[in-house]
């Protein structure tokens, strides 16, 4: 615990470019990897569970689409405002609000009788999908050193594919035993603990200077829109496999709720494993080619899951080209804005990826939802590739020009 308080007390400042002590950043790692996992649970478990929610609930496949829209829709709509509130109050205040919101959205997810209370727990499940990335981020430019940032970003962005594997598996075999609400209580219980962690091991923040500003100051910086309209492709290609993928395994390939949820749960390790060593790889001169190859790796995943109608076992070398290649441009994103952010504003800038990254997880499971109700989960699989595409033109666009503006520069 006290490893944790030493990396978080400069957390406050976001101006520690040696960062702190080696023997620092484990703990800080383990509690950002945590609260980034609980962060997107609540809709992780709504996919893995998507067959006993269509069978017990009463929810359509159009309107287990609509859940993921409603949470991602409210994150894209909150965040630039949380980035900036984040700015302002510091680390320890929004992780625990963070936990905490996840808990509450947890509880109602396991307590609603019906489809509209299901739709008011994802929306409130928006809040700490907008405070993780600003939150772990700035702790990172604060108390990492620059070296060691790739590493511990991509560990702390597996902390959403942990999640995924927890929902689609263990989680998944706690619904077997006691029923699905149990295993969403279970998972409550679980976040309202992570934030009592958070709350004893950081030390309290700063008092905030001034109130919180709801509009930003000077304009975002560098690549922050590139990367914003990359990630809005990107993540309404994740989005629809991320709610899709368990039921196309139960409706389409005959597989129980069990092995249809194990999916889900491979596609989050291979995610955890991409994020890790795609950060790591992702230095100054390499990063922003990166978004590029991985999403061209993601079109080739895509198809691979349309391929999965005719020859069923594609489906699991689909799910983990998804974790490895999609998933991963996420958090090599995210390296790039903390290496191209301007002074105090890693936040805000995070934010705003975050946003474009929430707003294409609230459009894409809408469409794909459309044509599963269809049963033409085949034609998904190939919007969901498009989607990819589109993702892999706009980075490479953006590495090209940025490629020319270095090349004048040194002229």
């Amino acid at each position: 615990m006290r490893s944790v308080k030493g990396a978080a007390t400069a957390a406050t400042a976001e101006t520690a470019p040696g960062g702190t002590p080696g023997g620092s950043v484990p703990g800080l790692t383990a509690l950002l990897t945590t609260a980034m996992a609980f962060s997107m649970m609540q809709l992780f478990l709504i996919g893995a569970l998507g067959p006993r929610l269509v069978d017990r609930l009463g929810v359509s496949e159009t309107l287990l689409g609509l859940t993921t829209t409603v949470g991602f829709g409210t994150a894209a709509v909150l965040s630039p405002a949380g980035g900036r509130i984040v700015d302002r109050v510091g680390p320890r205040r929004a992780l625990v609000a963070l936990l905490g919101a996840s808990a509450g959205a947890l509880a109602l997810i396991g307590a609603a009788p019906g489809p509209a209370l299901l739709l008011v727990a994802v929306a409130l499940g928006g809040l700490p999908q907008a405070l993780a990335n600003p939150a772990t981020n700035k702790a990172i430019l604060a108390a990492v050193p620059a070296p060691r940032r790739g590493a511990v970003t991509g560990t702390k962005q597996s902390g959403v594919q942990l999640g995924a594997f927890a929902a689609g598996l263990p989680l998944a075999a706690v619904a077997g035993a006691i029923g699905w609400r149990g295993a969403v209580w279970v998972a409550a219980g679980a976040s309202l603990l992570a934030a009592v962690w958070a709350w004893r091991a950081l030390p309290a923040d700063a008092p905030p200077k001034g109130g919180v500003a709801l509009r930003a100051p000077s304009r975002a910086g560098g690549p922050v829109r590139w990367l914003a309209a990359f990630s809005l492709f990107l993540g309404a290609g994740i989005a629809s496999v991320n709610t899709y993928l368990s039921l196309f395994g139960a409706q389409r390939l005959g597989m129980g709720p069990a092995v249809a949820g194990a999916l889900v749960a491979v596609l989050g390790l291979a995610g955890i494993a991409g994020r890790v060593g795609w950060s790591r790889a992702a230095t100054p001169g390499r990063a922003p080619w990166l978004p590029g190859l991985l999403a061209g790796g993601a079109v080739a995943a895509a198809l691979l899951l349309a391929a999965a109608l005719r020859a069923e076992p594609l489906v699991w070398v689909a799910a983990v080209a998804v974790g490895v290649f999609a998933v991963s441009g996420n958090a090599v994103s995210m390296v790039l804005v903390m290496q191209r952010a301007e002074p105090g504003r890693a936040g805000r800038d995070s934010a705003l990826v975050a946003a474009g990254f929430f707003a294409g997880f609230a459009l894409g499971p809408p469409l794909f939802g459309m044509l599963a109700e269809r049963g033409r989960y085949g034609q998904g699989w190939i919007l969901v590739a498009v989607e990819f595409a589109v993702a892999a033109a706009v980075a490479l666009v953006w590495a090209l020009r940025e490629r020319r503006t270095s090349a004048g520069a040194q002229a």
